[in-house]
């Protein structure tokens, strides 16, 4: 009987062995950022906290910002913004009144431009090709 070296052991855990993730995201944008997010080590969770923005008279929730991803390790939520411009103006409203109420949460938006550059730098494509 041999025991496993503790690089047997590292090998076991690679990401690249990690589950594959799962397609429950609103865009392939964040299928591809979890991968790499796994791929780099990183435990993740998908849109685990909704945060309320605005209540109405009775003290429920009417408006909300839920960020993509949750570092537990970092604890911090990652925004990915691909979207066109005119989509960008109105989430990132949402992330001003978001930082106004919960400055204590640190956030991380991630723009199509540096979006770009990363999927480029791994040799991912495109955007338009993560959607096809």
């Amino acid at each position: 009987m041999t025991i496993p070296s503790s690089f047997d052991e590292s090998r076991r855990r690679h990401p690249s062995l990690a589950a594959p993730v799962t397609d429950r995201f609103a865009h392939p944008s964040e299928k591809a950022f979890a991968h790499l997010l796994t791929l780099y080590g990183h435990s993740w969770s998908y849109e685990p906290l909704e945060f309320p923005l605005a209540w109405n008279d009775a003290g429920q929730p009417v408006r909300a910002f839920r960020p993509d991803f949750y570092l537990p390790e970092r604890r911090l939520f990652i925004e990915l913004t691909v979207l066109e411009q005119r989509l960008v103006t109105k989430k990132n409203q949402k992330v001003r009144q978001f930082r106004t109420l919960y400055p204590e949460v640190d956030l991380l938006v991630v723009y199509q431009r540096d979006f770009v550059a990363l999927i480029a730098q791994h040799g991912l494509g495109t955007i338009a090709n993560l959607a096809a």
